[in-house]
């Protein structure tokens, strides 16, 4: 019999309503044959693919990151404004942007699709001064001359934009125009200093390492960070796993633990620069870039597709892995332990949206279908708002690239009287589980569940292998655990 222990009294923090935001980037078929195909047969008058806009709505996002990722380090935001557009060659992934959507057709969609921008600034050939005229053109009402010619180009209001994003991934030798800490430290400082002349109330979030892989990790964070503390409000870190050859389903599925040990590292750099500059200002993490990512062949029974194909077109295929069981297993793993580092995230972004290692897929004038990651992330979306309560649990334990650690991996939200509890069962064993409540044994309202073979996956032809259910109560006080699957309890307190 394994427990959960909750009490309410271990709160770890509120969590952000941006906590489960995502990610568009102008990559592969994310944009072009993603979210916009203006030959599909079932579109807005804009061209935007109804199927995939009503999919992202169920997801009910906060906030979506834009228009990159790597493309932004060559972009040219004003290339995709007015009606004198061109084609220009897109260097970070060797295709053609044509340019047909840009500022004004995304903020258009994205008030369709309900959900706050995230824009993102070019640092590699792009200039402070560049960055700020975005910002004019964005946020500025009238009277200026990029205000105005904003609202020459169709758009009367502004777009009030509040988060930005000073370059991405500046570390990269893959990057156009990669910095050194120095030099991007001080130029995204320069950069800030005019984005917040402009408008003081966004915020701003600086290009941390682009992994612990690094060899500029995590100095790189702490130099940027003594330019940067006092002008951004976040530092940005991206982290991805992938099935590795020596891994079994036990590692794979624990690969939550590399990502707490990574959240926990990069905290401490900001709270070493905190200090050294005697700060009152608070700076947290925004984990813009998440996810599962086959970055190369693995087993057999997987599907890997991280091919480059049809270079120096539009929308070509790139990095469109297909999720199966197992990866939404160690996927739902990742947002547990976000829900749990919720004091130190406060934003994160899914990475991507569409096609590009993406829940939702689509052919290209065809059909649409949801990953097997689609649901665990649709669940945080529903369950994670509130205050994450720090769990104590008691399971069997299990073997793994990590050391031996318990196979029931867990996060609590309270909100108001309802208790949501999500539950990774990482063993291939059925479990009975009592929760235990504010001390007495708590009443199982509703058990959402996923399971399934751990290789099946949703295609275009089956594509409903992998769904979330709702289970029976037939017990308030215990219940049982499907091995290896994916649990939310809502439960609230005996009397």
């Amino acid at each position: 019999m394994a427990t959960i222990k909750i009490d309410q009294d271990y709160i770890i923090s509120e969590i952000s309503p941006l906590l489960f935001s995502s990610f568009i980037e102008h990559m592969g078929r994310s944009v072009y044959h993603g979210i916009y195909e203006p030959t599909h047969s079932e579109i807005t008058k804009e061209g935007f693919r109804t199927d995939v806009l009503a999919s992202i709505k169920e997801l009910n996002l906060p906030l979506v990151r834009y228009p990159g990722g790597n493309f932004v380090s060559g972009y040219n935001w004003k290339d995709g404004i007015g009606t004198k557009r061109k084609p220009k060659l897109d260097l970070a992934w060797r295709q053609i942007e044509p340019n047909e959507i840009g500022l004004h057709e995304f903020m258009h969609y994205s008030k369709l699709a309900n959900f706050d921008v995230m824009m993102a600034v070019n640092m590699g050939t792009g200039t402070p001064k560049e960055a700020g005229e975005l910002v004019e053109y964005c946020n500025i009402n009238s009277g200026s001359e990029y205000s105005n010619l904003r609202i020459k180009n169709g758009d009367l209001s502004p777009f009030n934009i509040k988060y930005w994003c000073l370059g991405n991934e500046m570390d990269g030798s893959w990057q156009i125009n990669s910095l050194t800490a120095d030099e991007y430290g001080r130029k995204a400082h320069e950069a800030a200093k005019v984005m917040r002349w402009i408008d003081p109330k966004i915020s701003l979030i600086a290009s941390g390492s682009s992994g612990p892989w690094q060899p500029t990790y995590p100095v790189w964070d702490r130099v940027i960070l003594e330019h940067l503390y006092d002008d951004v409000n976040f530092l940005s870190i991206h982290r991805y796993y992938s099935l590795e050859k020596d891994f079994s389903t036990a590692d794979y599925l624990s690969s939550h633990i590399d990502l707490e040990k990574y959240i926990d590292e990069a905290f401490s750099v900001i709270k070493y620069v905190k200090a050294l500059k005697r700060s009152k200002h608070d700076v947290f993490l925004s984990l813009d870039e998440w996810n599962i990512w086959h970055q190369k062949p693995i087993k057999e029974e997987k599907v890997y597709n991280n091919n480059y194909e049809d270079e120096w077109t539009v929308g070509p295929r790139r990095v469109e892995n297909t999720f199966d069981f197992e990866d939404a297993l160690t996927f739902f793993g990742l947002i547990i332990s976000i829900i749990n580092n919720c004091d130190k995230v406060k934003i994160s972004c899914l990475a991507q949206l569409v096609n590009v290692i993406a829940p939702i897929m689509t052919e290209n004038n065809g059909r649409m279908v949801k990953q097997t990651i689609y649901y665990p992330f649709q669940l945080a979306r529903i369950f994670s708002e509130g205050v994450a309560i720090k769990p104590i649990v008691d399971s069997e334990t299990i073997n793994t690239h990590y050391g031996i650690i318990k196979s029931l991996h867990c996060a609590v939200v309270k909100n108001e009287n309802e208790y949501r509890v999500f539950i990774l069962n990482k063993s291939p064993e059925d479990s009975e589980l009592n929760v235990i409540l504010n001390g007495n044994l708590g009443i199982v309202r509703k058990h959402i569940s996923i399971s399934g073979q751990l290789h099946a996956k949703n295609t275009f032809d089956y594509p409903n292998q992998i769904l979330p259910i709702d289970e029976p109560i037939n017990d308030e006080k215990k219940i049982t655990l499907k091995g290896q699957s994916i649990n939310v309890l809502v439960l609230k307190e005996s009397k």
